[in-house]
């Protein structure tokens, strides 16, 4: 919005070209999303204590949990906040991929939003069914598919150059290797963009444990959106060439600024959680910033915490139903931790580290190849 505002002014002062870098309004994404959120959090906060909007308590959680029924939730609607209004700011809005991953990013939090309400204004303890909750889930996902690949393929049909990179699988470590999967891209962008979502909600059990390799994991697929979108570095990195992701990474300094602003009001012990609202926002922004940056693999590879703690509830159903014995003391994988005697913080932060580990991994596959 205030891009288009600059362009005007350029004319008078050719110093406000500065902000048609991207870097630039990166910076200024990060900043504005941060500042809303230390603005907005204590009132929020506040507001959700006063209308008692506390978390209801899970069933199948440590028994130190149950200290913390009561605190303020739905916090992730902060985070929402802070990130639509940077993000309206300080992008292209002609760009369709801020479109696209704002719109997946707000129909997941709407979604968020209501199962929170059902469960600590109206009493359900389940929220949304999980057969409603993921049928929404899929229709948002597909709809998102389906349009980015449309549109992919008009661009190809107008022979804009590097168009067909839009829909092709990339491998890393492999130079050159991308393959044209067609309709393929529709099937894979949907399952990338739910299971992202749902592996980042599964994450969110402690304080603070889900929203720092969230931040951490934007920031790397931000740099790959950088880098994508300018043709000289893509070339030389041998990675595909997207014209237009590049404006992406503003969405991901709004995303960062946005969750470290939560992060003071989340960490350990947590003044407000950040509720489904939050976490199913969140990892369908993560989702689709893979797909558009055609990086889905390296976000498995940054994602391994969310990767690990998805896989820790499957194989202990798949144990408990086949064999009658659970293959951790708890699902999800941190509170098997905690049932061995490790302290919340220490779970929370060694997971961060790991999560650090694993961004720099992602990351150097821009040279391994």
């Amino acid at each position: 919005m205030l891009l288009y505002l600059t362009d005007y002014l350029m004319a008078f002062d050719p110093s406000f070209r500065v902000f048609q870098y991207l870097t630039f309004r990166a910076i200024l994404g990060a900043l504005t999303a941060l500042i809303i959120s230390f603005m907005v959090g204590p009132w929020m906060i506040q507001k959700l204590r006063r209308d008692k909007i506390g978390d209801v308590g899970r069933d199948y959680v440590p028994d130190g949990h149950f200290s913390k029924k009561g605190t303020p939730t739905m916090g992730g609607t902060l985070i929402l906040v802070a990130i639509t209004v940077s993000t309206l700011l300080w992008t292209n809005l002609s760009n369709r991929y801020i479109w696209v991953i704002l719109l997946v990013t707000l129909g997941y939090g709407i979604i968020g939003f209501i199962d929170d309400y059902r469960k600590v204004m109206q009493g359900n303890s389940d929220g949304i069914s999980a057969r409603a909750k993921l049928f929404w889930q899929s229709l948002i996902a597909m709809s998102a598919s389906i349009f980015l690949y449309q549109s992919a393929q008009l661009e190809v049909l107008a022979q804009v150059p590097h168009a067909i990179e839009q829909t092709q699988y990339i491998i890393p470590f492999f130079k050159n290797v991308m393959i044209d999967i067609g309709w393929g891209y529709i099937i894979m962008t949907f399952l990338v963009i739910v299971g992202t979502s749902n592996a980042v909600n599964l994450t969110d059990g402690l304080d603070g444990l889900a929203i720092m390799p969230t931040v951490m994991v934007a920031a790397g697929l931000g740099i790959f959106a950088y880098l994508s979108g300018h043709s000289s570095f893509s070339h030389y990195l041998a990675i595909p060439h997207l014209a237009k992701s590049g404006e992406l990474i503003v969405f991901c300094a709004a995303l960062v600024g946005a969750g470290l602003g939560f992060l003071w009001f989340n960490t350990y012990p947590a003044m407000v959680f950040m509720g489904d609202v939050g976490a199913l926002a969140l990892g369908g922004a993560l989702g689709v910033l893979a797909v558009l940056v055609r990086q889905e693999i390296v976000l498995v590879i940054m994602g391994g915490v969310f990767v690990a703690e998805t896989l820790s509830v499957i194989i202990q159903v798949i144990s408990f139903k086949t064999t009658g014995k659970r293959v951790f003391r708890m699902a999800p994988i941190h509170h098997h931790f905690e049932l061995k005697g490790w302290p919340e913080p220490r779970v929370i932060v060694r997971f961060w580290i790991i999560t650090f580990i694993l961004v720099l991994v992602g990351l150097a596959t821009l040279k391994l190849r």
